[in-house]
């Protein structure tokens, strides 16, 4: 059932019949109740729509009414009706917060013009709350992991059900896939979180110095070293280890790490002492480990000790259906750090971030989307050349028109916050054909809402 844009609440049921159907030609969908009791059943916080009551009711007066609406929610607009001898009524209503009045008789168009705009500024609070919620939201530690393709869905339902598991997890993807987001997210999300996540890059370390990087030194292990340092693993004990380019560690440095892995002991430079600890392993690399290690470039008994889970992380040329979702998320993060408004795509310019074949994945997505905060529509001219080159793989026309539509639809319900209605103003379209193409290409607008 479609949810009610106008909540109507009068005792004359001749009048509530008058009410919903000039709402109704107006397509905005509209609930009649006798009393205010059994429409106050139906207002929560969340209700993105009007109320329009009747001043003079049995049981509880519009001005009652107005009171118990906004101990739920302040910013849900209350217009009251009135007879002629209740203006000062309806003043004293304005007074307490109400929206507006409007006299019996009253002009069905000024009625029209008074909810639209009672409307939209209700979806404007709405709208102000959720980016608000998502901003709290975005401030808490660690990433959020965002896509509802195929290909996401597969990757959650692999590490989902091993997050508490101290299983040691090999990440494989493309350069800037997000393979450090999804290490910090299994971090985050599991019994390990109260403990350290510790990060190190394989392949920026220099390789005289990663040695002592990861295992640590006593003091006078070596020329500089003047004193103790704690190394990576000991520092992750009962947390998470994170090696970005596995691939590139030195093969003796494999043999060292591969020790650890099985007896859980970590020896310092220079020392004699062994140290108990507890770490789980994620390893990230861009490259084929088992090819490596059948060349001979990888050790074999490492490669099958660090993959016990394995992920492959989809590049996002492979999944274009979450780029208006991830783009708006940036966006959003962007305008906040910023202090810039965040503006939402259009159907058009969603679509050619679709077209693209994002050759630095998800890392380049974000930094385009700092550069439309910042710069606006013009930083998506930039990016245009790139966008119609190298399309990855071949498509009829029909698939290109598909992936055109439902591109668009997931950008006007990303953009009305999955309202239907204002889905159907911004895209043209009918509410049964926007059902029908929603259905064609698995959308829900629950998806959308927040």
């Amino acid at each position: 059932m479609t949810e009610p844009s106008v909540i109507f609440v009068d005792d004359d049921p001749h009048i509530r019949q008058a009410i919903a159907q000039t709402l109704t030609l107006e397509d905005l969908p509209v609930s009649c109740y006798e009393g205010a009791p059994s429409a106050l059943g139906q207002i929560d916080a969340d209700y993105d729509g009007v109320v329009l009551c009747d001043y003079n009711m049995p049981e509880m007066n519009g001005l009652e009414m107005l009171a118990r609406i906004r101990t739920v929610d302040e910013t849900i607009p209350v217009i009251i009706l009135t007879g002629q001898g209740d203006i000062s009524t309806a003043v004293t209503a304005m007074q307490q917060g109400a929206y507006d009045f409007i006299e019996k008789p009253f002009d069905h168009d000024e009625l029209i013009e008074l909810l639209r705009h009672a409307l939209e500024k209700r979806h404007l609070a709405l709208e102000n709350r959720r980016l608000k919620a998502q901003l709290r939201h975005l401030a808490r530690p660690g990433p959020r992991i965002l896509g509802d393709s195929p290909s996401m869905r597969k990757v959650m339902a692999t590490i989902d059900p091993i997050l508490d598991i101290s299983a040691n997890i090999l990440l494989h993807g493309e350069t800037g896939s997000g393979k450090d987001a999804l290490a910090r997210y299994i971090h985050e999300n599991s019994a390990r979180s109260a403990h350290n996540f510790v990060a190190i890059n394989c392949g920026a370390v220099p390789e005289n110095l990663i040695e002592s990087e990861l295992f640590g030194h006593e003091a006078g292990a070596f020329t500089g070293a003047d004193k103790r340092r704690i190394g990576k693993i000991e520092h992750a004990h009962k947390g998470t280890l994170f090696l970005d380019e596995v691939e590139s560690m030195p093969m003796p440095l494999q043999v060292k790490l591969l020790r650890v892995l099985e007896e859980q002991r970590v020896e310092r430079l220079g020392s004699n002492q062994v140290q108990e600890v507890d770490v789980r392993i994620i390893a990230a690399t861009k490259a084929d480990l088992k090819t490596l290690s059948e060349e001979g470039d990888f050790r074999s008994d490492l490669y099958y000790r660090l993959n016990v889970v394995k992920v492959d992380i989809p590049p996002l040329r492979e999944r274009k259906d979450d780029i208006p979702t991830l783009f708006h998320h940036f966006v959003l993060i962007a305008a906040a750090r910023y202090d810039r408004e965040s503006i939402p795509l259009d159907a058009g310019q969603a679509a050619r971030l679709m077209q693209h074949t994002w050759p630095g994945n998800v890392r380049e997505l974000r930094n385009l989307a700092e550069r439309y905060v910042l710069l606006g529509a013009a930083a998506l001219d930039e990016n245009e050349p790139a966008a119609t080159a190298n399309v990855s793989g071949r498509q009829t026309l029909a698939e290109m028109m598909d992936g055109f539509e439902r591109s668009a639809i997931i950008s006007a319900l990303n953009a009305c916050h999955g309202s239907i209605k204002d889905t159907m103003v911004q895209l043209g379209i009918a509410r049964k054909t926007l059902y029908d193409k929603m259905r064609k290409h698995g959308l829900d607008k629950a998806q959308f809402k927040d």
